[in-house]
Order: structure tokens, then sequence, then C-alpha cells
């Protein structure tokens, strides 16, 4: 059921972002998809194949052991909740002491548990859906067994992972987006990502300039009226194919600019750069592009 518009009947999952989405309003109910299907494991034996069921909580790439761990408790109690004798507690103190140092006995484990942690933070300021964070823990896992790491800094290619998941399922961050929440430069950022593209040989598809009209509009506090006005325009220009070549984000930033226009809202250049990311220079240059190519009676350009 939408919180929103209080309709079921309008619910869709989308398995690509793992989210489900109401139709009606675009309200995104949920980011997390669980699993309500057992999954099951062929066990090959001299007779027949048995399958078993699995259960407790699935495998996490995210986390450095998988989520596959053990935790011995503080609370010195047992299930009773009487309080253990200075023996007991002595043995469990070194149990616990041994088995926090196997779980990183090696480098492997130590570099997994220093990058997932980052990603976490990463997660939380950029609020990156669970079909996002899966992907950039499996880029960065098979960048490690690559021996890619070596030399270079985890932050930049964990963010590197992050921006090429990004890519992969059409999510409309910005490599400047993520170098700014990540505190590193973008062209360590840009190094790292091209390292990976040429090393996966990844085909990255191009980023959808409609998915961008949104992130900007939100930016600058533009009215669904606009959005939507966009929206139409941005078809003609992808049909017409005016944006081949042309950065997203740029064009989404234009496409807005004229929306607004047309829909009698005050709004600067610089405003709508700045929600973009891009300068004022490209905006203008945008407009005149379209200006001279797009011929629509209901749109009107000013320059």
């Amino acid at each position: 059921m939408c919180s929103i518009c209080k309709r079921g009947d309008r619910v869709i999952t989308d398995l690509e972002s793992a989210e489900i989405i109401c139709s009606n309003c675009g309200t995104v109910i949920s980011d997390k998809i669980q699993e309500s299907n057992r999954q099951k494991r062929p066990v090959f034996s001299s007779e027949e194949v048995n399958y078993r069921v699995r259960t407790g909580s699935s495998v996490c790439l995210d986390r450095y052991d998988m989520g596959l761990y053990t935790i011995i408790g503080r609370t010195d109690r047992d299930v009773t909740g009487h309080k253990l004798d200075a023996e007991i507690r002595s043995k469990m103190a070194r149990l616990r002491m041994w088995d926090t140092k196997t779980q990183y006995h090696t480098s492997t484990d130590r570099n997994l548990m220093l990058a997932f942690n980052e990603l976490a933070m990463l997660r939380d300021k950029l609020g990156l859906s669970n079909a996002a964070v899966e992907k950039t823990a499996y880029i960065y896992r098979k960048a490690l067994m690559r021996g890619l790491i070596k030399g270079r800094s985890i932050t930049a290619l964990l963010a590197a992972s992050a921006y090429a998941a990004c890519r992969q399922i059409e999510t409309p961050w910005t490599m400047k987006d993520i170098a700014a929440t990540s505190n590193i430069k973008q062209k360590h950022l840009a190094k790292a990502y091209r390292l990976l593209v040429r090393e996966f040989d990844y085909k990255i598809p191009m980023a959808d300039p409609m998915k961008c009209i949104v992130k900007v509009a939100n930016k600058a506090n533009l009215t669904e009226k606009t959005k939507r006005k966009a929206i139409s325009i941005m078809k003609e220009v992808t049909e017409k194919e005016i944006s081949a070549g042309k950065d997203p984000m740029g064009l989404a930033a234009t496409v807005l600019y004229i929306s607004c226009l047309n829909t009698g809202i005050k709004i600067k250049q610089e405003d709508i750069s700045n929600a973009a990311g891009i300068t004022g220079v490209t905006l203008r240059n945008r407009l005149k592009d379209l200006k001279n190519k797009l011929d629509r009676p209901n749109v009107t350009i000013r320059l």
C-alpha cells in the first residue's frame, strides 16, 4: 500500500534496481526486496541428487566475511541471566580475543574490512540502493582478486567501483558527486574508473538524461508541472538524436530551463546550473543547440 496516494493496485516491483514503486504517484515504497523463495542447493550422492533447503540470513557481498561471522557477547551472563564465575569469565575473554584475531588473519580480510566500512559511509551519504551496494562490493572484490589494489588507494578504487555500479544500473550519480562524497580528487577517481573499464572490459551504458531531469529539478525546487513539461521536451530531443554526445546533466539542466521559460517560472541560469553541477557556459551552449535544432510551436526558447 502506497503511503502517499493510499493505493495498492498500482504497486510494481523493479527487479533491476531492487525497488518497490507506486506507478500512480512515483513514490519509492521500499528499496529492499526480500527474497521470499527458499534457496535450494544440490547435494550429489552415489544414488540420487538430494535437495536441501538453506535457512538463515543470505550471503552479503558488502561485508568482508560475507556475513558468515560469529560474535561472542560481553554480557558475562548465562542463559538464565545469572553471572558467570571468574574462571568462566576469564575463559570467555580469551575465546573472544582469539575469535577477533582469527577474523582478520589475512591482509585481504583487513583490506575488505577497511573498504566496506567506507562503502557503508558512502551508502549513507548518497542513499545508494541495496542493488548498487552489492554491485559495488562485487566489482571491488574482483579488482582485489586481480591485484589491482597494489600501489593504489583503497578509497579511489572503491569510489570507482561505486561509480561503475551506478552507471551499470543507471543510477544518476555523477563522477563529481561520488568524488566529493568520497573526499578524493576527481582525476584520481577517473583514473581508477578507466582502469576498471579497461581490465574488466565493461560495456557501460550511456547515462539516461531523462533520469537526470528529476534529480536536477529536485535540487532546484521546481514544480511537478515543470518536470512534466521538461520530460515532454526531452522525449523529442531524444527522438531527434540531438542528445547524442552531450553531457546528460547539462542537457537535463537546459531542458529544465526551457521548461521554466515556457511555464512562466522565473529562475536564474546560475541557480539551475549549480543544481546540475555544470557551468553557465555549458548551459548557454546547449540552449543555442536546441534553439537551432528543436522546432516545436509550443516551445519557446529565449536566450
